[in-house]
């Protein structure tokens, strides 16, 4: 008699390693769920079988598989099982077995069991993590008696091991969406960080990122703030505000529920039924969310979502639209900046404007009576009165030179000067300014020359501040080369460019000045650079406005041996080819 149940024994435990060595070959849930379900069937030999998992949210069981002995999925009306079965084996952890629930006592009166006509069946657990995720049930609606003590203990040791399977392929598709989810909103942010920092316009910055903001959740409505000072103390200016059509911006005091609880708590505040006292932008909603703009750990302004659907916003939602904010901070310092710096740059340019032109009325005056006095019209004048007229001449030169200077940095730092254009030779520029300084090199006995490259040089640039850029260099060579030193001025066309340099072998520029040589009002500490009159400008308004014409300037120098300056500008033919 052993013999036979030996063998049914060894029977079952062949098929429970068999089915049980399947699982965990997959972690896509729906395929484990089914592969559990058909191995469950074929170990206890059921009519049909149905598992059961917690939903994580709602905290209900929710059937996840439901198959027949054909490995047919279960649809429709032949979904009818015992819950209350189910349910009690989930909740108190026990397996259930009946051999005929239409007389079980535990059973009998259950609608279900008497309306289904249910008889054999089986229920266990499905406990992993030391918790109990879900349940398995298994019937035969025709037979009574069909499982046995044998049988359910056998479906509770499989249904561990099934238990793990599930968990493990719920854990990975949970990771699985996860980290699609966490691509999907880097990808995402990627394109708002690029957004976000395309402009510099405040108002611009604000717009692009409640846009985001309403696009990527489920609201219908928001605005976005910042934390102004007024006469009454801080307030929330809502910049932007779809609800607001053409209304002016709205001012939220202090003292407004939600900002205070914000500003208060220094996080993220959601509220439901949403009053008008309430609502930040005035209008009632459903839901309302309030996202604090932080920087450097100061609150600054406000996201604020509404929407007219209950519960619409999500966790999800506000976790997006925090890391929403916190980029959104960046590119409002930045834009902050940038006002703030064109503010700046503005006041700087008007007080410029103001105090040279107020500048050159007098100096026109004292010029013109210098002169007059200088002319003999208000009598003779000895040697004396004739070297401090002349001292007022030369200083009266060198304020015209700086009110030039600071009026042509001005003119180009606010995109005000114009240049005209147009195609020349650039030898005709160069052969004048040496002209114009074969005296003052002459004075100095110094060799002035000039060595022209073969190639075309025309280039296409305005030539009246070419000249000035090529005067200024010329300029400094002169004067800071000593007696009987060199000057070399070289033209070499390239092949979008014709190249200028100015050649010296004069005192040449340390190291440590080379770096600052281009910044305004620089100038050397350097004896032989202080004996020279000079503001530090030039070379500032030369960078600018061969920069401003298409160029580039730089230069090489060795300190004592010479220096030299070069700088290019756009060859005419390039230019002629691209029109």
């Amino acid at each position: 008699m052993n013999e036979p149940t030996n063998n049914i024994e060894q029977a079952r435990l062949a098929a429970l390693y068999q089915v049980s060595s399947q699982l965990g070959a997959s972690l896509d849930l729906s395929e484990v769920l089914n592969q559990v379900m058909d191995a469950i069937i074929l170990l206890t030999g059921a009519e049909r079988g149905f598992l059961m998992l917690f939903d994580d949210l709602t905290g209900r069981l929710r059937t996840e598989a439901a198959r027949n002995v054909d490995r047919e999925t279960i649809e429709g009306e032949s979904m009818q099982i015992s819950r209350t079965v189910l349910q009690r084996a989930a909740t108190t952890g026990d397996p259930i077995l009946t051999s005929n629930a239409q007389e079980d006592e535990r059973f009998s009166d259950q609608q279900s069991v008497i309306g289904y006509q249910l008889r054999s069946i089986m229920c266990v657990p499905l406990r992993a993590r030391a918790r109990i995720i879900g349940a398995v049930y298994v019937d035969n609606r025709l037979y009574s008696g069909v499982f046995k003590e044998a049988d359910l203990e056998l479906l509770g040791t499989f249904a561990n091991q099934a238990a793990i399977a599930i968990d493990n392929a719920r854990l990975f598709t949970q990771t699985d969406h996860a980290l699609a989810r966490r691509v999907e909103e880097l990808t995402v942010f990627q394109q708002i960080d690029q957004q976000l920092n395309k402009s510099l316009e405040l108002n611009q910055v604000l717009s692009s990122a409640l846009t985001w903001a309403i696009a990527l959740t489920t609201a219908d409505s928001g605005s976005i703030g910042l934390l102004v000072e007024t006469e009454t103390g801080p307030a929330l200016r809502l910049s932007v505000n779809t609800s607001a059509g053409g209304e002016p911006p709205r001012m939220a005091p202090a003292d407004h529920p939600v900002l205070a609880q914000v500003l208060q708590e220094e996080r993220s505040v959601y509220l439901e039924q949403v009053s008008e006292a309430e609502s930040l932008d005035g209008r009632a909603a459903a839901v309302q969310l309030a996202v604090p703009i932080k920087r450097d750990g100061l609150i600054t302004g406000l996201i604020t979502l509404e929407s007219r659907t209950p519960q619409a916003i999500s966790d999800e939602d506000i976790a997006f639209v925090e890391r929403l904010a916190d980029r959104a901070a960046v590119a409002i310092k930045n834009a902050r900046l940038y006002e703030d710096i064109h503010a700046a740059n503005k006041a700087k340019s008007d007080f410029i404007s103001v105090v040279t032109h107020e500048l050159r009325l007098p100096m026109t005056s004292i010029k013109g009576y210098t002169d007059l006095i200088m002319s003999g019209m208000s009598g003779e004048l000895n040697e004396q009165q004739k070297q401090f007229l002349g001292v007022i001449k030369r200083n009266l030169d060198r304020m015209s030179v700086l009110i030039r200077d600071l009026s042509d940095i001005n003119r180009i730092e606010s995109g005000r000067m114009q240049f005209e254009v147009g195609a020349f030779d650039v030898r005709d520029v160069v052969m004048e300014v040496v002209e114009s300084f074969q005296e003052q090199a002459a004075t100095k006995s110094q060799t002035l020359r000039v060595e022209i490259g073969e190639g075309d040089t025309a280039v296409s640039a305005d030539s009246r501040r070419v000249s000035q850029v090529l005067t200024n260099l010329v300029s400094n060579a002169n004067k800071y080369t000593p007696p009987h030193g060199d000057i070399l001025i070289q033209v070499q066309p390239q092949a979008a460019f014709v190249q200028v340099a100015v050649c010296d072998t004069g005192i040449g520029i340390s190291e440590e000045n080379q770096a600052q040589l281009f910044n305004q009002f620089f100038r050397a500490e350097d004896a032989a650079v202080r004996e020279q009159v000079g503001w530090g400008l030039g070379l500032s308004i030369v960078k600018k406005m061969v920069e401003a014409q298409g160029g580039e300037i730089w230069f090489q120098s060795t300190f004592g041996e010479g220096s030299t300056f070069a700088f290019t500008l756009p060859s005419a033919n390039i230019t002629r080819e691209l029109e």
